[in-house]
């Protein structure tokens, strides 16, 4: 995968829904009411920890958040932590074409997709676009994945054992994270998609050549 073209850059427009923010998202569940803030009355001088922790004269908001949503004390933490870290982003859901594997991934709704033509690439149409691994979870399929590997063997072809769908690698670009397919995204998060036209049969010249490629999987 390398530098782009002159001229390579396509826009188009996926799915008709505006993607919310992350911190108007989905919960995952309802948990049970909380008794109160942590490090709030009840505490008895315990020391800041990984569970405990002081927060002050937000002790009383973060009760009222928690009382008004309905949510554990992690579930309120990792809510407002998403918003925070994954500002700008949206959280896309995804698979193969049976089911039996599905992430999620927080991403831009405006997507930016390689499509590189080396021998493999070529072969299996592998559009991607390029996230860190801290942003994508698999849910489910773990043991319904295979992978292929070829040449150097770093980049990891996964895919389905039942389908042959890959919706999802770790590119030999970017080991650090994940090549998401964006056609195996559920409809509904994706605004717009611009194509990158990458020169992958000379692979080492264009990737040293690109500016942004290897950032592309940085948190």
């Amino acid at each position: 995968m390398g530098r782009a073209t002159a001229g390579s850059a396509r826009r188009s427009r996926r799915g008709s829904a505006a993607a919310s923010s992350p911190a108007g998202g989905s919960r995952r569940g309802r948990g049970k009411k909380a008794d109160g803030p942590p490090g709030g009355p009840g505490a008895q001088g315990e020391p800041p920890g990984p569970s405990v922790f002081d927060l002050g004269a937000q002790s009383g908001r973060w009760a009222a958040f928690q009382e008004r949503h309905r949510l554990s004390c992690e579930e309120a933490a990792r809510l407002l932590l998403d918003a925070y870290e994954y500002r700008g982003l949206v959280k896309h859901t995804g698979g193969c074409h049976c089911g039996a594997v599905r992430f999620e991934v927080w991403a831009s709704p405006d997507l930016h997709v390689f499509n590189c033509n080396c021998s493999i690439c070529t072969k299996k149409q592998n559009r991607h676009f390029i996230v860190p691994a801290s942003r994508f979870k698999l849910l489910k399929g773990a043991d319904n994945l295979t992978t292929y590997t070829f040449n150097t063997h770093h980049a990891q072809h996964t895919f389905c054992k039942t389908c042959g769908v890959q919706s999802f690698y770790t590119p030999r670009s970017n080991p650090d994270g994940y090549g998401i397919a964006p056609h195996c995204l559920d409809d509904g998060t994706v605004q717009t998609i611009v194509t990158e036209d990458i020169n992958g049969k000379e692979w080492e010249k264009a990737v040293k050549e690109h500016k942004t490629i290897r950032d592309m999987s940085k948190p």
